[in-house]
Protein backbone atom coordinates (compact mmCIF):
# COMPACT_ATOMS: atom_id res chain seq x y z
CA UNK A 1 0.00 0.00 0.00
CA UNK A 2 1.17 3.40 -0.64
CA UNK A 3 0.62 6.04 2.25
CA UNK A 4 -1.08 9.66 2.02
CA UNK A 5 -4.47 9.08 1.25
CA UNK A 6 -7.22 10.12 3.37
CA UNK A 7 -9.98 7.21 4.27
CA UNK A 8 -13.40 9.22 2.57
CA UNK A 9 -16.89 7.87 1.75
CA UNK A 10 -19.09 5.24 3.04
CA UNK A 11 -17.81 1.51 3.88
CA UNK A 12 -20.81 -1.45 5.28
CA UNK A 13 -19.99 -3.55 8.16
CA UNK A 14 -21.41 -6.92 8.36
CA UNK A 15 -22.34 -9.24 11.08
CA UNK A 16 -19.53 -9.67 13.93
CA UNK A 17 -17.19 -12.07 13.55
CA UNK A 18 -16.69 -13.09 17.35
CA UNK A 19 -20.73 -13.98 17.47
CA UNK A 20 -21.31 -15.18 14.21
CA UNK A 21 -18.90 -18.19 14.98
CA UNK A 22 -20.95 -19.08 18.02
CA UNK A 23 -24.11 -18.66 16.72
CA UNK A 24 -23.12 -21.07 14.40
CA UNK A 25 -22.04 -23.24 17.26
CA UNK A 26 -25.54 -23.25 19.08
CA UNK A 27 -27.09 -24.30 16.16
CA UNK A 28 -26.08 -27.67 16.93
CA UNK A 29 -28.13 -27.56 20.04
CA UNK A 30 -31.54 -27.83 17.75
CA UNK A 31 -31.90 -30.33 14.62
CA UNK A 32 -33.50 -29.27 11.65
CA UNK A 33 -32.45 -25.94 9.69
CA UNK A 34 -31.64 -23.18 10.71
CA UNK A 35 -30.14 -19.83 8.89
CA UNK A 36 -28.13 -17.23 10.09
CA UNK A 37 -27.76 -13.73 8.45
CA UNK A 38 -25.51 -11.03 7.86
CA UNK A 39 -22.29 -13.44 8.37
CA UNK A 40 -18.98 -12.36 7.53
CA UNK A 41 -17.35 -14.13 4.55
CA UNK A 42 -14.30 -14.88 6.05
CA UNK A 43 -11.73 -17.98 7.08
CA UNK A 44 -12.84 -18.51 9.97
CA UNK A 45 -16.31 -19.35 8.90
CA UNK A 46 -15.46 -21.28 6.38
CA UNK A 47 -13.08 -23.09 9.10
CA UNK A 48 -16.22 -23.37 11.52
CA UNK A 49 -18.55 -24.44 8.39
CA UNK A 50 -15.80 -27.82 8.25
CA UNK A 51 -16.00 -28.34 11.94
CA UNK A 52 -20.17 -28.56 11.87
CA UNK A 53 -19.93 -30.61 8.54
CA UNK A 54 -17.35 -33.17 10.05
CA UNK A 55 -19.84 -33.13 13.06
CA UNK A 56 -22.75 -34.26 10.52
CA UNK A 57 -24.11 -31.39 9.58
CA UNK A 58 -24.75 -29.98 6.10
CA UNK A 59 -23.71 -26.27 5.76
CA UNK A 60 -23.91 -23.96 2.96
CA UNK A 61 -22.79 -19.99 2.29
CA UNK A 62 -24.66 -17.58 0.11
CA UNK A 63 -22.96 -14.34 -0.45
CA UNK A 64 -26.07 -11.91 -0.37
CA UNK A 65 -25.96 -8.93 -2.58
CA UNK A 66 -23.13 -6.77 -4.28
CA UNK A 67 -22.88 -3.96 -2.07
CA UNK A 68 -19.65 -4.89 -0.53
CA UNK A 69 -19.37 -5.75 3.56
CA UNK A 70 -18.63 -9.18 2.92
CA UNK A 71 -22.11 -10.30 4.36
CA UNK A 72 -23.91 -13.93 3.88
CA UNK A 73 -26.14 -16.40 4.58
CA UNK A 74 -25.46 -19.28 6.65
CA UNK A 75 -27.65 -22.31 6.46
CA UNK A 76 -26.99 -25.13 8.77
CA UNK A 77 -29.00 -28.95 8.68
CA UNK A 78 -28.49 -30.45 12.09
CA UNK A 79 -29.00 -33.93 12.56
CA UNK A 80 -30.56 -35.95 14.72
CA UNK A 81 -28.00 -37.60 16.31
CA UNK A 82 -24.54 -35.66 15.37
CA UNK A 83 -20.96 -36.90 15.42
CA UNK A 84 -19.15 -35.59 19.36
CA UNK A 85 -15.78 -35.57 17.89
CA UNK A 86 -13.86 -32.47 16.29
CA UNK A 87 -10.84 -32.66 14.72
CA UNK A 88 -7.27 -31.02 15.36
CA UNK A 89 -6.38 -30.20 11.91
CA UNK A 90 -9.81 -28.04 12.06
CA UNK A 91 -9.53 -26.94 15.37
CA UNK A 92 -6.05 -25.99 15.77
CA UNK A 93 -6.53 -23.50 13.39
CA UNK A 94 -9.31 -21.19 15.40
CA UNK A 95 -9.85 -20.99 19.04
CA UNK A 96 -13.37 -20.06 18.41
CA UNK A 97 -13.88 -23.83 17.73
CA UNK A 98 -13.83 -25.07 21.24
CA UNK A 99 -17.24 -23.21 21.41
CA UNK A 100 -18.85 -26.61 19.89
CA UNK A 101 -18.32 -28.19 23.67
CA UNK A 102 -20.66 -27.00 25.28
CA UNK A 103 -23.57 -27.97 23.22
CA UNK A 104 -22.49 -31.29 22.14
CA UNK A 105 -22.69 -32.07 25.89
CA UNK A 106 -25.65 -30.61 26.67
CA UNK A 107 -27.40 -32.11 23.67
CA UNK A 108 -25.59 -35.37 22.95
CA UNK A 109 -24.41 -36.63 26.50
CA UNK A 110 -20.17 -36.36 25.81
CA UNK A 111 -18.33 -34.32 23.34
CA UNK A 112 -14.13 -35.37 22.05
CA UNK A 113 -12.92 -31.61 21.67
CA UNK A 114 -9.54 -31.20 20.45
CA UNK A 115 -7.69 -28.41 22.21
CA UNK A 116 -7.60 -25.31 20.37
CA UNK A 117 -5.06 -23.19 18.19
CA UNK A 118 -5.37 -19.15 16.46
CA UNK A 119 -3.76 -16.30 17.40
CA UNK A 120 -0.22 -15.84 19.07
CA UNK A 121 -2.21 -13.18 21.79
CA UNK A 122 -0.64 -14.61 24.57
CA UNK A 123 -2.50 -17.49 27.19
CA UNK A 124 -5.71 -17.74 27.26
CA UNK A 125 -6.27 -20.83 29.06
CA UNK A 126 -9.72 -23.44 29.47
CA UNK A 127 -10.01 -23.66 33.08
CA UNK A 128 -13.35 -21.70 33.36
CA UNK A 129 -15.15 -23.48 30.51
CA UNK A 130 -13.92 -27.16 32.13
CA UNK A 131 -14.30 -25.75 35.79
CA UNK A 132 -18.13 -24.56 34.66
CA UNK A 133 -19.20 -27.84 32.69
CA UNK A 134 -17.86 -29.50 35.64
CA UNK A 135 -19.93 -27.84 38.05
CA UNK A 136 -23.31 -28.55 35.42
CA UNK A 137 -21.96 -32.22 36.33
CA UNK A 138 -19.78 -33.19 33.28
CA UNK A 139 -16.94 -35.16 33.95
CA UNK A 140 -14.01 -33.67 32.05
CA UNK A 141 -10.58 -35.20 31.09
CA UNK A 142 -7.71 -34.51 29.19
CA UNK A 143 -5.91 -37.18 26.43
CA UNK A 144 -4.11 -36.96 24.33
CA UNK A 145 -4.61 -33.39 23.02
CA UNK A 146 -8.47 -33.98 23.22
CA UNK A 147 -10.66 -33.01 25.32
CA UNK A 148 -13.10 -34.96 26.24
CA UNK A 149 -16.85 -34.80 28.52
CA UNK A 150 -19.44 -37.33 29.26
CA UNK A 151 -22.54 -35.91 31.06
CA UNK A 152 -25.52 -37.88 31.11
CA UNK A 153 -27.35 -34.90 31.77
CA UNK A 154 -26.28 -31.15 33.45
CA UNK A 155 -27.75 -30.27 36.21
CA UNK A 156 -28.26 -26.28 36.65
CA UNK A 157 -26.00 -24.80 39.08
CA UNK A 158 -24.04 -21.94 40.48
CA UNK A 159 -21.13 -20.88 38.43
CA UNK A 160 -18.42 -17.61 39.57
CA UNK A 161 -16.66 -16.84 36.78
CA UNK A 162 -12.64 -15.75 37.84
CA UNK A 163 -12.68 -13.31 35.48
CA UNK A 164 -16.08 -12.25 32.90
CA UNK A 165 -14.25 -14.37 29.80
CA UNK A 166 -16.62 -14.10 27.20
CA UNK A 167 -15.93 -17.87 25.54
CA UNK A 168 -16.77 -19.26 28.91
CA UNK A 169 -19.43 -17.18 29.27
CA UNK A 170 -20.76 -18.39 25.90
CA UNK A 171 -19.52 -22.07 26.39
CA UNK A 172 -21.44 -22.70 29.47
CA UNK A 173 -24.88 -20.82 28.45
CA UNK A 174 -25.07 -22.98 25.64
CA UNK A 175 -24.64 -25.80 27.95
CA UNK A 176 -26.97 -24.68 30.77
CA UNK A 177 -30.14 -23.88 28.35
CA UNK A 178 -30.40 -27.93 28.19
CA UNK A 179 -29.52 -28.60 31.73
CA UNK A 180 -32.11 -29.94 34.05
CA UNK A 181 -32.93 -26.83 37.17
CA UNK A 182 -31.69 -23.34 37.01
CA UNK A 183 -28.10 -21.92 36.45
CA UNK A 184 -26.66 -18.68 37.38
CA UNK A 185 -23.67 -17.12 36.11
CA UNK A 186 -22.03 -14.95 37.88
CA UNK A 187 -19.52 -11.92 36.59
CA UNK A 188 -20.59 -13.38 33.40
CA UNK A 189 -19.14 -11.35 30.25
CA UNK A 190 -21.26 -8.53 29.25
CA UNK A 191 -20.08 -8.14 25.85
CA UNK A 192 -23.08 -7.45 22.82
CA UNK A 193 -21.88 -10.88 21.05
CA UNK A 194 -22.87 -12.58 24.61
CA UNK A 195 -26.59 -10.47 23.98
CA UNK A 196 -26.36 -11.78 20.98
CA UNK A 197 -26.12 -15.21 21.55
CA UNK A 198 -28.69 -15.29 24.42
CA UNK A 199 -31.14 -13.72 21.68
CA UNK A 200 -30.57 -15.99 19.34
CA UNK A 201 -30.70 -19.07 22.17
CA UNK A 202 -33.94 -17.87 23.51
CA UNK A 203 -35.81 -17.40 19.52
CA UNK A 204 -34.65 -21.06 19.99
CA UNK A 205 -37.00 -21.86 22.97
CA UNK A 206 -33.60 -20.97 25.65
CA UNK A 207 -35.47 -19.61 28.91
CA UNK A 208 -32.39 -16.60 29.57
CA UNK A 209 -32.48 -13.53 31.88
CA UNK A 210 -29.99 -11.02 32.66
CA UNK A 211 -28.16 -11.15 29.01
CA UNK A 212 -25.83 -7.60 29.01
CA UNK A 213 -25.57 -8.10 32.70
CA UNK A 214 -22.82 -10.30 35.03
CA UNK A 215 -25.24 -12.21 35.95
CA UNK A 216 -27.07 -14.21 33.97
CA UNK A 217 -29.65 -17.05 34.71
CA UNK A 218 -30.77 -19.28 33.08
CA UNK A 219 -33.78 -21.84 33.16
CA UNK A 220 -32.89 -24.92 31.57
CA UNK A 221 -35.52 -26.36 29.08
CA UNK A 222 -36.10 -30.20 27.40
CA UNK A 223 -34.94 -29.13 23.85
CA UNK A 224 -34.89 -26.44 21.35
CA UNK A 225 -36.16 -25.63 17.97
CA UNK A 226 -33.67 -24.05 15.04
CA UNK A 227 -34.63 -20.69 13.85
CA UNK A 228 -33.16 -17.85 11.35
CA UNK A 229 -31.41 -15.15 13.04
CA UNK A 230 -29.44 -11.72 12.26
CA UNK A 231 -25.82 -11.42 13.81
CA UNK A 232 -25.13 -8.49 15.23
CA UNK A 233 -22.96 -5.57 13.38
CA UNK A 234 -19.13 -6.18 14.43
CA UNK A 235 -17.71 -3.37 16.49
CA UNK A 236 -14.35 -4.03 16.23
CA UNK A 237 -14.15 -4.12 12.29
CA UNK A 238 -16.52 -0.57 13.22
CA UNK A 239 -13.99 0.35 15.55
CA UNK A 240 -11.30 -0.03 13.04
CA UNK A 241 -12.92 2.05 10.42
CA UNK A 242 -13.27 4.12 12.63
CA UNK A 243 -9.73 4.79 14.04
CA UNK A 244 -8.57 4.39 10.12
CA UNK A 245 -10.50 7.50 9.62
CA UNK A 246 -8.91 9.15 12.36
CA UNK A 247 -5.08 8.36 11.60
CA UNK A 248 -5.44 9.26 7.97
CA UNK A 249 -7.67 12.73 8.54
CA UNK A 250 -10.54 11.72 6.76
CA UNK A 251 -14.49 11.10 6.75
CA UNK A 252 -16.23 7.90 6.63
CA UNK A 253 -19.77 6.90 7.55
CA UNK A 254 -19.47 3.82 8.77
CA UNK A 255 -23.31 1.48 7.82
CA UNK A 256 -24.62 -0.49 10.09
CA UNK A 257 -22.22 -0.02 13.28
CA UNK A 258 -23.95 0.74 16.59
CA UNK A 259 -22.94 3.25 18.46
CA UNK A 260 -23.96 2.18 21.94
CA UNK A 261 -20.95 -0.80 21.05
CA UNK A 262 -18.29 1.63 21.22
CA UNK A 263 -19.11 4.09 23.72
CA UNK A 264 -15.57 4.28 25.17
CA UNK A 265 -13.72 4.11 21.90
CA UNK A 266 -15.62 6.52 20.47
CA UNK A 267 -15.25 8.69 23.44
CA UNK A 268 -11.60 8.39 22.86
CA UNK A 269 -11.58 9.47 19.24
CA UNK A 270 -13.73 12.30 20.20
CA UNK A 271 -10.82 13.58 23.03
CA UNK A 272 -8.02 12.89 20.19
CA UNK A 273 -9.98 15.65 18.31
CA UNK A 274 -12.39 13.66 16.07
CA UNK A 275 -15.85 14.90 15.05
CA UNK A 276 -18.05 11.47 15.70
CA UNK A 277 -21.72 11.46 14.69
CA UNK A 278 -24.22 8.70 15.59
CA UNK A 279 -26.51 8.44 12.36
CA UNK A 280 -29.66 6.55 12.33
CA UNK A 281 -27.93 3.95 9.91
CA UNK A 282 -24.25 3.68 11.61
CA UNK A 283 -21.47 6.38 12.75
CA UNK A 284 -19.73 9.14 10.43
CA UNK A 285 -16.22 9.65 11.88
CA UNK A 286 -14.13 12.66 10.43
CA UNK A 287 -10.61 14.62 11.30
CA UNK A 288 -9.36 17.70 9.87
CA UNK A 289 -6.20 18.01 11.94
CA UNK A 290 -3.11 15.70 13.44
CA UNK A 291 -4.74 14.07 16.16
CA UNK A 292 -3.97 14.40 19.87
CA UNK A 293 -2.51 11.56 21.76
CA UNK A 294 -4.65 9.82 24.18
CA UNK A 295 -4.40 7.08 26.81
CA UNK A 296 -5.75 3.65 26.51
CA UNK A 297 -7.13 0.98 29.15
CA UNK A 298 -8.64 -2.11 27.48
CA UNK A 299 -11.05 -3.87 29.64
CA UNK A 300 -14.06 -6.11 29.18
CA UNK A 301 -17.12 -4.60 27.91
CA UNK A 302 -17.95 -2.02 28.28
CA UNK A 303 -14.47 -0.95 28.42
CA UNK A 304 -12.01 -0.33 25.22
CA UNK A 305 -11.64 -3.27 23.36
CA UNK A 306 -8.76 -5.01 23.53
CA UNK A 307 -9.34 -6.45 20.04
CA UNK A 308 -8.94 -2.57 18.97
CA UNK A 309 -5.80 -1.89 20.98
CA UNK A 310 -3.21 -2.57 17.97
CA UNK A 311 -4.99 0.24 15.81
CA UNK A 312 -5.05 2.57 19.57
CA UNK A 313 -1.26 2.05 19.30
CA UNK A 314 -0.62 2.91 15.82
CA UNK A 315 -3.01 5.79 16.16
CA UNK A 316 -1.00 7.40 18.85
CA UNK A 317 2.28 6.70 17.44
CA UNK A 318 1.42 9.46 14.67
CA UNK A 319 -0.70 11.74 17.36
CA UNK A 320 0.57 14.53 19.00
CA UNK A 321 2.24 14.09 22.35
CA UNK A 322 2.70 10.81 24.00
CA UNK A 323 0.06 8.32 25.05
CA UNK A 324 -0.15 5.38 27.54
CA UNK A 325 -1.23 2.18 26.60
CA UNK A 326 -2.34 -0.43 28.70
CA UNK A 327 -3.78 -4.13 27.84
CA UNK A 328 -5.41 -5.79 30.85
CA UNK A 329 -6.74 -8.55 29.16
CA UNK A 330 -4.06 -10.37 26.39
CA UNK A 331 -0.95 -11.00 27.74
CA UNK A 332 1.11 -11.25 24.40
CA UNK A 333 -1.39 -8.73 22.63
CA UNK A 334 1.87 -6.32 22.41
CA UNK A 335 3.13 -8.88 20.01
CA UNK A 336 3.13 -6.63 17.05
CA UNK A 337 4.54 -3.74 18.54
CA UNK A 338 8.02 -4.54 16.66
CA UNK A 339 6.67 -4.62 13.42
CA UNK A 340 4.94 -0.91 14.49
CA UNK A 341 8.67 0.05 15.28
CA UNK A 342 10.31 -1.44 11.99
CA UNK A 343 7.60 1.48 10.43
CA UNK A 344 9.54 4.52 12.26
CA UNK A 345 7.03 4.31 15.56
CA UNK A 346 8.45 5.11 18.50
CA UNK A 347 7.18 2.46 21.12
CA UNK A 348 8.70 1.50 24.66
CA UNK A 349 7.11 -1.70 26.06
CA UNK A 350 7.30 -2.14 29.66
CA UNK A 351 4.95 -5.02 30.94
CA UNK A 352 1.87 -4.75 30.05
CA UNK A 353 2.31 -0.97 29.47
CA UNK A 354 3.19 0.79 26.13
CA UNK A 355 4.44 4.30 25.81
CA UNK A 356 3.76 5.92 22.93
CA UNK A 357 5.52 8.90 21.44
CA UNK A 358 4.10 10.33 18.38
CA UNK A 359 5.48 11.42 15.08
CA UNK A 360 4.41 13.01 12.32
CA UNK A 361 4.36 10.18 9.68
CA UNK A 362 5.82 6.69 9.52
CA UNK A 363 8.35 5.48 7.16
CA UNK A 364 7.28 2.74 4.83
CA UNK A 365 8.97 -1.22 5.53
CA UNK A 366 7.96 -4.60 4.77
CA UNK A 367 6.30 -6.22 7.92
CA UNK A 368 4.74 -9.61 9.44
CA UNK A 369 1.25 -10.05 10.76
CA UNK A 370 1.23 -11.69 14.24
CA UNK A 371 -2.89 -12.02 14.30
CA UNK A 372 -5.65 -10.53 12.63
CA UNK A 373 -5.93 -7.37 14.84
CA UNK A 374 -2.37 -6.64 14.61
CA UNK A 375 -2.78 -7.24 10.74
CA UNK A 376 -4.87 -4.49 10.49
CA UNK A 377 -3.34 -2.28 13.20
CA UNK A 378 0.24 -2.24 10.20
CA UNK A 379 -2.52 -1.64 7.52
CA UNK A 380 -3.34 1.53 9.08
CA UNK A 381 -0.45 2.50 10.07
CA UNK A 382 1.17 1.60 6.30
CA UNK A 383 -1.74 3.99 5.46
CA UNK A 384 0.10 7.19 7.20
CA UNK A 385 3.81 5.83 6.19
CA UNK A 386 5.51 7.77 3.46
CA UNK A 387 6.12 5.37 0.72
CA UNK A 388 5.22 1.59 -0.08
CA UNK A 389 4.76 -0.17 2.71
CA UNK A 390 3.83 -4.64 2.56
CA UNK A 391 2.10 -6.04 5.33
CA UNK A 392 2.74 -10.07 4.83
CA UNK A 393 1.29 -13.11 6.25
CA UNK A 394 -2.26 -11.04 5.59
CA UNK A 395 -4.11 -14.56 5.96
CA UNK A 396 -4.50 -13.80 9.43
CA UNK A 397 -6.29 -10.33 8.13
CA UNK A 398 -8.82 -12.76 6.36
CA UNK A 399 -9.91 -14.18 9.43
CA UNK A 400 -11.41 -11.39 10.70
CA UNK A 401 -12.17 -8.53 7.76
CA UNK A 402 -13.85 -9.51 4.71
CA UNK A 403 -13.31 -7.66 1.23
CA UNK A 404 -10.62 -5.71 3.65
CA UNK A 405 -8.79 -4.42 0.58
CA UNK A 406 -12.05 -3.63 -1.48
CA UNK A 407 -13.49 -1.62 1.44
CA UNK A 408 -9.70 0.02 1.59
CA UNK A 409 -9.66 1.03 -2.38
CA UNK A 410 -13.65 1.81 -1.69
CA UNK A 411 -12.26 4.65 0.52
CA UNK A 412 -10.10 5.86 -1.65
CA UNK A 413 -6.84 4.03 -0.39
CA UNK A 414 -3.56 2.72 -2.48
CA UNK A 415 -3.80 -0.41 -1.21
CA UNK A 416 -3.36 -4.22 -3.27
CA UNK A 417 -3.37 -7.97 -2.69
CA UNK A 418 -0.43 -9.46 -3.90
CA UNK A 419 1.11 -12.90 -3.63
CA UNK A 420 4.85 -13.23 -2.77
CA UNK A 421 6.57 -16.02 -5.00
CA UNK A 422 6.74 -19.02 -3.82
Amino acid sequence: MTGGTALTGRVRVTGAKNSALKLMAAALLASGRTTIDEVPDILDVSIMSEVLRRLGCGVSYERCGDGGGGGGRVVIDVPDAPSTETDYDLVRRMRASISVLGPLVARCGSARVALPGGDAIGSRGLDMHISGLERLGATIVSEHGFLVATAPRLTGTSIWLDFPSVGATENLMMAAVLASGTTVIDNAAREPEIVDLCTMLTAMGARIDGAGTSTITIEGVESLSPTTYTTVPDRIVAGTWAIGAVMTRGDVVIERAVAAHLTVALDKLTTAGANVEALSDGIRVSMDDRPRCVDVVTLPFPGFPTDLQPMAVALAAVSTGTALITENVYDGRFMFVNELVRLGADVRIDGHHAVVRGRERLSSAPVVATDIRAGAGLVLAGLVSDGVTEVQDIYHVDRGYPDFVEQLRGLGAKVERTERPG
